[in-house]
């Protein structure tokens, strides 16, 4: 590998520094949004890799068994926006490359090595001898094709994710048809084993950005077959485990892909995922022996629980900072949200820390901006450079704001407003204690309304909501993935928000490698979104509560709270 990809990665590594407190991408169904992230300590952060040695003996079953609170709409790699299909995605797939959770490192995955130029923008990735799990091998024009799908125009519905190949050259100018010709994109598969990616301009961390499911390649059966990823007799995956059973509304199951090019270092035969979308009926399986891992970031523990659940099993439980953000978005282009005097005055009468101390009581931090900590800057954390103090919790300075945006609507009140929220116990408790608060303060009435997963999103997408629950996993270790989303017309903002300024600042940030002046365009967007537009409406950074047991070893988050089973193991118990 040339010496330009060693620098490149050396600066990805100081992209990782500073995760201590917070440890891709995602829409989470119970941390937030996204998508098409994704995005800890004990058995999570301190991560037990590699396989038993000295005393430890193996289980004989080696069946893994962990809940999804919600059902992943599909398992396209390019129509997945949400952290549960990120979770099973990664077992399945395998990008050109995948991160180290502990260093933060791009580590070679299909791609075998890479070269870089000396400029920073031609990386010539070489794969290695691995295969499909029918027998083909996998070759570059997997990558060209998936990469294709995501970008193409025609693609219907859109790729949420398009944005995060726009660091192609003609990434963007093809997926807005200002180019036409795919050939002219900067994905070219220049033999069987070797791909040749051009960027628009140098990224830092690309290397990580290529383990994003957006990323993942895609097998050429599904050319010309649209339900490809809803049903395992279709799944064709390259990673280490394969679709072998999906019951809707019930379960999931991966099983050992001996195709894998890696097989000899995956020691779980089977993973078994429960679709249970209560908290209560999650902890009770895990205490009853029936899962082996509970909680953050596919799960919850009920909130009420965690006192309890920290005292009783100490050796089991673990809460870690995050880079992940809970908010409320408002849909911008319906009155009277189009406003931003009102969605000031409903983000000022909130008191967070009430909130967290009596509601979701897991530690986490409120927020007054949308980057959370842990995210790296120019230099250390971009949060401790850049402070989240782009408003205050004022409820006279609210009801001020209110009465003044109301006048300008040529309204004298409020008419009822309607939050909606994604299936889960804790979502529901923070959307009743939101409702009252604004209530008390403010004089609202809120209609709170639950949604199933699926369901809640499309409407999210579709704009069919007032206000509504979200959140944000990072999908790499830079405020880019929290501050890309909302440009005019992104797959994930589904809020409206179409500002040219903003617009130009993450470009801006986009085309510069000078770190000092990307975190200034980064405070000035944030400031834009928060302070001026209030577009969002920022309510805490999470922590990632979890069980795990005491014989499940090899399980590993990264700085964001994702969670990889791939090479976890069972001892016996």
């Amino acid at each position: 590998m040339k010496k330009s990809k060693s620098l490149l990665l050396m600066i990805a590594m100081v992209l990782v520094i500073g995760t201590a407190l917070a440890g891709c991408g995602g829409n989470n169904a119970n941390k937030g949004n996204n998508a098409a992230a994704t995005n800890a300590a004990g058995n999570e952060g301190s991560t037990n890799t590699g396989t038993a040695t000295g005393d430890e003996k193996l289980a004989a079953d080696q069946t893994l068994r962990v809940n999804l609170s919600a059902e992943p709409p599909t398992f396209d790699p390019a129509q997945a926006q949400d952290n549960q299909a990120h979770t099973v995605l990664q077992t399945m797939y395998e990008g050109l490359t995948h991160v180290n959770a502990e260093t933060g490192q791009a580590e070679p995955g299909i791609a075998e090595k890479w070269d870089v130029s000396t400029d920073g923008l031609v990386y010539t990735f070489h794969l290695r001898d691995a295969q499909w799990s029918n027998g083909d091998p996998v070759e570059a024009a997997d990558f060209v094709r998936a990469w294709k799908r995501v970008l193409d125009p025609a693609t219907a519905p859109a790729a949420p994710y398009a944005y995060q190949l726009y660091y192609l050259k003609n990434g963007e100018e093809y997926n807005t048809k200002k180019v036409t010709d795919f050939s002219q994109v900067g994905v070219k598969a220049v033999d069987a084993k070797t791909l040749e990616v051009t960027l628009k301009s140098p990224t830092p961390y690309f290397l990580g950005l290529l383990s994003f499911y957006t990323y993942y390649p895609v097998h050429k059966s599904v050319e010309g077959n649209a339900k490809w990823a809803i049903s395992k007799d279709t799944m064709i995956v390259d990673g280490p485990y394969t679709l072998t059973e999906w019951t809707t509304g019930q379960s999931i199951q991966v099983t050992k892909n001996e195709k894998y090019w890696d097989a000899a270092s995956i020691k779980l035969s089977k993973i078994d995922f429960t679709l249970v979308n209560s908290g209560a009926t999650e902890l009770l399986s895990y205490k009853n022996g029936e899962l082996d891992r509970a909680g953050n970031p596919n799960g919850e523990i009920p909130s009420e629980q965690l006192p309890m659940v920290k005292k009783e099993l100490p050796n089991e439980f673990v809460s870690k900072g995050i880079a992940s953000t809970y908010y409320y978005e408002f849909n911008i282009t319906e009155k009277p949200f189009s406003n931003a005097k009102i969605r000031k005055a409903l983000a000022m009468a909130i008191n967070r820390q009430v909130l967290i101390d009596n509601v979701t009581k897991g530690g986490q931090l409120p927020a007054f901006g949308y980057v959370p900590p842990g995210i790296a800057g120019a230099d250390g954390e971009y949060r401790t450079a850049v402070k989240d103090s782009y408003f205050t919790e004022d409820v006279e300075q609210a009801k001020t704001l209110l009465a003044e945006g109301l006048k300008e609507e040529g309204l004298t009140a409020l008419p009822p407003v309607e939050l909606s929220y994604n299936t889960s116990e804790n979502h529901k408790k923070i959307a009743l204690a939101i409702a009252d608060m604004w209530k008390n303060n403010l004089g609202i009435t809120v209609n709170t309304v639950n949604q199933e997963w699926a369901v809640f999103i499309e409407n999210r997408q579709h704009q069919n909501y007032q206000i509504a629950r979200a959140g944000w996993v990072a999908d790499y270790n830079d405020p880019m993935t929290f501050m890309d989303m909302w440009v005019t017309g992104g797959g994930n903002n589904d809020t409206g928000y179409a500002n040219p300024e903003y617009d130009k600042l993450i470009a801006d940030a986009k085309a510069s490698s000078d770190l000092a002046k990307r975190q200034e365009d980064f405070a000035a967007a944030e400031k834009m979104l928060i302070q001026d537009d209030m577009v969002i409406l920022p309510i805490y950074y999470y922590t990632n509560n979890s069980l795990t047991k005491e014989y499940l070893k090899g399980v590993t988050t990264d700085f964001s709270g994702a969670v990889d089973f791939t090479r976890a193991y069972l001892l016996e118990h």
